[in-house]
C-alpha cells in the first residue's frame, strides 16, 4: 500500500465515519476507494465491513438513553438481523466473483436511491411526529408512541430480516431502509428509531464481519488502517460535517455513487482467476 492509496484510504474512512455519524452511507464512500486500489469486489466489500464497523460501535453511546428506552424493540429486532446478516454473508461467499462484481454496479446504483431518498424520508417522519405529538401531553406521548400491534411487529421483524440479508450481502443503505419500516410500521420518535437502527446495523455487520473474517476476505493492514480513519470521522463527525456543509457532504456522496455506477457499467467488471470458490485478498497467495 503506497502513501497515496494509504491516503485516499484513510481519508474515506474518516469522511465515512463522520457520515455515519450524523447521516449514514459512509459505504457508499469506502467500497469505491478499496476498488479503486485495485481490491476485489468480495474484499472490498468485506474489508469495508470490517473497517467501519469500530466506528457504528462507538456512535451507539450517542444513543444509549434510547436503547435503553427500547429494550422490547430490541431484543425483538436482534434476532432476525444476526439471521439476516448470516444469510447475506453466507450468499455473498457463495456468489462466484465474476457475479458479484457483474452486480456491483447495480447495488451501487440502489445504495445511491436509498440515499437521496433519505433526506425526504426524514422530513416526512419529522412531519409524522409533529402531527402524531399535536395536543398529546409531552409525558403521555413520550409514553405512548411506538407502541405498535402485534401484526405491525411482525412485519417489521419480516422487513428486518430481509434488510439483514441484503446487509449482510453488501450493506450500503440498510440504515435508510430500517428507519423507512420503522416510519411507515407507526414509530415516531426518530431518536427512538435512531437508536433501534443502530444496534441492529451492528447486529448485521458484527455477524456478517465475522463470516468475512473466518473464510479470509478481509485484508488486514488496509481494514485496520481505515478502521482508524472511522473511528477519527466518527468522533469529529460533527465539526467535519459542519465544516463541510451537510449539504455538500451529501452531494459528494450522491455524484461518487452515481459515477461510480456509470464507471463499472461501462467497463463491465469481470472477476480475476481465483484459487478458490471465492475471492481472496491478494496477499493470500504472498508467502
Amino acid at each position: 500500500m503506497d502513501w497515496q492509496h494509504a491516503a485516499v484510504l484513510f481519508g474515506s474512512a474518516a469522511l465515512a465515519g463522520a457520515v455515519n455519524s450524523v447521516a449514514g452511507g459512509g459505504t457508499l464512500l469506502t467500497f469505491p476507494a478499496l476498488l479503486w486500489t485495485g481490491q476485489l469486489a468480495t474484499v472490498a466489500n468485506a474489508t469495508s465491513t470490517v473497517a467501519l464497523w469500530p466506528g457504528q460501535l462507538s456512535s451507539l453511546w450517542g444513543y444509549r438513553k434510547e436503547l435503553g428506552e427500547n429494550r422490547d424493540a430490541i431484543a425483538r429486532l436482534a434476532i432476525p438481523s444476526l439471521l439476516g446478516g448470516v444469510v447475506g454473508a453466507l450468499l455473498l461467499l457463495r456468489t462466484p466473483p465474476g457475479v458479484f462484481a457483474g452486480l456491483v454496479p447495480y447495488l451501487i446504483l440502489m445504495a445511491t436511491l436509498l440515499f437521496i431518498a433519505q433526506e425526504p424520508l426524514s422530513q416526512w417522519q419529522r412531519a409524522k411526529a409533529a402531527r402524531a405529538m399535536a395536543g398529546v401531553p409531552a409525558e403521555a406521548g413520550e409514553r405512548n408512541r411506538d407502541e405498535l400491534s402485534a401484526s405491525a411487529w411482525g412485519g417489521v421483524i419480516l422487513f428486518q430480516f430481509f434488510v439483514a440479508v441484503y446487509g449482510g450481502y453488501f450493506g450500503a443503505g440498510i440504515g435508510i431502509l430500517m428507519l423507512a419500516a420503522l416510519g411507515l410500521m407507526g414509530f415516531t420518535n426518530i431518536h427512538r428509531m435512531n437508536g433501534l437502527k443502530n444496534i441492529n446495523g451492528l447486529c448485521i455487520n458484527l455477524v456478517a464481519a465475522s463470516i468475512f473474517i473466518a473464510n479470509g476476505l478481509v485484508q488486514w493492514p488496509i481494514a485496520l488502517w481505515m478502521a482508524l480513519g472511522a473511528i477519527f470521522g466518527g468522533y469529529s463527525g460533527a465539526g467535519i460535517a459542519r465544516k463541510i456543509g451537510q449539504k455538500n457532504v451529501r452531494r459528494i456522496i450522491i455524484f461518487i455513487g452515481f459515477a461510480l455506477t456509470l464507471s463499472l457499467l461501462i467497463k463491465k467488471p469481470s472477476a480475476k482467476p481465483e484459487a478458490g470458490p471465492q475471492a481472496r485478498p491478494a496477499s493470500a497467495s504472498k508467502p
